[in-house]
């Protein structure tokens, strides 16, 4: 996050004091008393929130190499998104990193358990800010207050996207309220929360920002999250991808490969921004999604998997040559090469820095919204003659070099668009809750299971296990999920 680390290291001070303790959403005895001393201007609230996106943005696994709660952020979410999905695998079988495409995730896996305290950590610093907002310049209380609740909306949503009812903290609590920090609440309570946060943040933000919140990331997101709750809202979504189309503030690329390259272009509407070369400010995943020519600490991850080759091979259009890349060892990934590389040569360059790599991850984008309104305007059905929804699929479809003419189709049908959100979106950790969001999970990742020789997959393993060791802290209170 190219922010000016100083402001960053005031609130992390503060937050690893407040954080470093054996529950990651528990506060020391005298965390209030850190906190209240910090807070005191507009400035340290500010800096109080930009601290919230240096938990999200995570420390670069070559800069601090234990795998013990170093907060990774959302550096390891590849593993709990593509590799669960259809679309991606690791290169080796070693670890507990090769244990995500084969469904053998235990409760003991050290990348879940870090993920979980990372969305929490986010989580802890969101409410630290919003306990402290009467600090802030009256002006600028609602739009920090609707920042923070963005934030802790985006934790909160990743958490029960991946590991159902899980407990909901919404203000800084004492160690001895263990009710509150290790009790799971029922999903449908915590996608209220995270509605009525997203609701918040479209009210009070504008577009100012995209490496931060804003308005559109709001309605982006509540759009999502509209389109995964139990309880569909399709009208509420498509009328807010409607509000992000017509704002006329975001467009295509017309080139794909400036979408990952050209930080911050047009298409982009909320990133977690890195920075080249900095220990403090980069991330190391670029570098892992290496494996001929390896330039990660590891051998390859994020390797491709050949249903998806197969898949861009009809409907990827010039999108493939972006995306992915065939050495004679390893198909891998290419929308995320570290910055400088050129893999034109022989062998390949990988840039100056590609293990404190710059590249920014990006959270929502243009393109994803335009699929978004089309599958708001299906509302579940199996196919629609909307030429509202068949517009915006094909408005994707014809930046992939598709014919906007021959090639748009007068029905546009789920399976249609599931297949444009994977390739489109390949490996930007969308597929997995795609294939949940559109009911097909089970279905597509039993027979990728078998394809595959993962004996492993049961429909249980949808969702991830809690954390054994947040378990083991709370007595027993936290409850684990079904098969684990």
């Amino acid at each position: 996050m190219k922010y000016h680390k100083y402001i960053i290291l005031l609130v992390i001070g503060f937050a690893i004091h407040a954080c470093n303790t054996d529950e990651f959403l528990n506060p020391l005895p005298d965390s209030s008393i850190v906190l209240e001393a910090f807070y005191q201007t507009d400035e340290d609230v500010l800096a109080g929130i930009i601290g919230i996106y240096d938990a999200i943005q995570g420390v670069n696994e070559n800069t601090e190499t234990s795998i013990i709660r170093s907060n990774r952020g959302i550096q390891f979410e590849y593993m709990l998104a593509e590799h669960r999905s259809d679309n991606t695998r690791t290169a080796t079988l070693e670890g507990s990193k090769a244990d995500f495409h084969r469904y053998l995730v235990e409760p003991n896996n050290v990348q879940t358990e870090d993920y979980y305290q990372s969305m929490y950590d986010v989580i802890f610093r969101a409410n630290s800010v919003l306990n402290y907002i009467d600090v802030a310049d009256e002006d600028n209380q609602a739009k920090y207050m609707a920042e923070a609740k963005f934030l802790r909306a985006y934790a909160y949503f990743n958490l029960v996207r991946f590991f159902g009812a899980v407990p909901m903290v919404t203000s800084v609590v004492g160690p001895e309220d263990k009710e509150a920090l290790f009790t799971r609440v029922p999903e449908d309570q915590i996608y209220a929360q995270i509605v009525s946060d997203f609701q918040d943040a479209v009210n009070n933000l504008d577009n100012t920002h995209k490496s931060r919140a804003s308005k559109a990331a709001a309605q982006g997101l509540l759009a999502k999250v509209y389109l995964t709750q139990s309880n569909r809202n399709y009208a509420g979504a498509q009328q807010l991808c409607e509000d992000i189309i017509n704002s006329g503030d975001f467009a295509l690329e017309d080139n794909f490969s400036d979408v990952f390259y050209d930080e911050l272009n047009d298409e982009i509407i909320f990133a977690i921004q890195y920075e080249l070369g900095n220990t403090l400010e980069s991330q190391s995943f670029s570098s892992e999604f290496t494996a001929t020519y390896r330039q990660g600490r590891e051998d390859g991850h994020n390797m491709v998997n050949n249903n998806l080759i197969a898949d861009f091979t009809v409907y990827g259009g010039n999108r493939t040559a972006q995306s992915y890349i065939t050495f004679n060892t390893w198909t891998e990934v290419i929308k995320f090469l570290p910055e400088g590389s050129d893999i034109t040569t022989t062998p390949p360059t990988y840039g100056p820095n590609p293990r404190d790599a710059g590249n920014d991850w990006i959270v929502l984008r243009y393109a994803d919204v335009l699929l978004m309104h089309a599958e708001a305007i299906l509302a579940g059905g199996a196919q629609t003659t909307n030429s509202a929804a068949i517009d915006s699929y094909m408005a994707v479809r014809t930046r992939a070099g598709f014919d906007p003419v021959s090639d748009r189709p007068s029905v546009l049908t789920k399976d249609a668009l599931l297949v444009e959100r994977r390739v489109e979106l390949a490996f930007e950790n969308q597929r997995f809750h795609d294939l949940v969001r559109f009911g097909v999970a089970d279905a597509v990742l039993s027979a990728h299971a078998a394809e595959m020789g993962y004996g492993a997959y049961d429909a249980r393993k949808l969702l991830l296990p809690i954390p054994a060791r947040e378990i083991n802290l709370s007595g027993g209170l936290l409850t684990q999920n079904p098969g684990y």
